[in-house]
């Protein structure tokens, strides 16, 4: 049985299994969530935009498309080595620990899909919200968008298995010490794995504190990908914009 010792992001954003399990995400979704962010924050043509935590760039492409000048980072080789392929003009992808400052500043700094929460350290998301802020041009505004802990604490669904592309995935979640944990695990080539996802259960209250702490203004709060108010009980989402 396989089960990689090191902090779990590097090894299982790193893994081929990470991008076989979640393949069949929402592009659609993603398209919309940025239609929206971007025409709401008036993000003018040629804008600069940096896609904190890329993975694999869907979402950087996207906003390409659109007519930004954007930069994907993220700690993953992998994935950046991935994305390099629809590098252009207009589209980088580069190796980067978001704990620190990117070169430059920008128009928009996003943190999409739950891309913050894993680190073992409060100090380093502390650090990662700074880092926000110092990428930030004097009109820019950051975005992260979270998922809604509270709500999905209440609606977890302990266990269940998906099958793809021909591997059975076995999902256990469950909460400790404050972390929405889950626990992988499943059989390829007759060779057992296990890996596990550590997110920090992050509430709105918790969010307000690292930025109070951090030098950082709370500007918007919306609760979904169309922007809607931010509600605690049902609201998937907790996307948040600070200056």
């Amino acid at each position: 049985m396989i089960k990689d010792k090191t902090t779990w992001y590097v090894s299982w954003f790193d893994s081929p299994f990470y991008h076989i399990l979640y393949k069949n995400r929402d592009d659609r979704e993603a398209q919309v969530f940025m239609d929206n962010l971007t025409q709401y924050l008036n993000i003018e043509e040629q804008g600069e935009i940096l896609d904190l935590a890329c993975g694999k760039g869907r979402h950087s492409v996207y906003l390409n498309s659109l007519g930004y000048n954007v930069t994907g980072a993220d700690l993953s080789e992998n994935s950046i080595e991935y994305a390099k392929q629809f590098e252009n003009d207009t589209l980088k992808f580069e190796v980067h620990d978001m704990c620190k400052p990117f070169p430059g500043t920008f128009d928009a700094v996003f943190n999409l899909f739950t891309s913050f929460g894993y680190f073992d350290k409060d100090e380093d998301n502390l650090n990662t919200i700074k880092a926000i802020k110092s990428d930030l041009n004097e009109y820019g505004i950051g975005v992260i968008d979270f998922m809604n802990s509270d709500h999905v604490i209440a609606n977890l669904v302990p266990e269940d298995t998906k099958v793809v592309d021909g591997i059975t995935f076995h999902l256990k979640r469950y909460v400790e010490d404050n972390h929405i944990i889950k626990d992988i695990s499943f059989t390829f080539e007759d060779q057992d794995y296990n890996f596990q996802e550590r997110v920090r259960a992050f509430t709105l209250k918790d969010f307000e504190a690292l930025f109070e702490a951090a030098d950082v203004n709370l500007l918007e709060v919306f609760g979904n990908y169309k922007l809607q108010k931010f509600d605690v009980k049902t609201s998937d989402r907790l996307v948040m914009l600070i200056k």
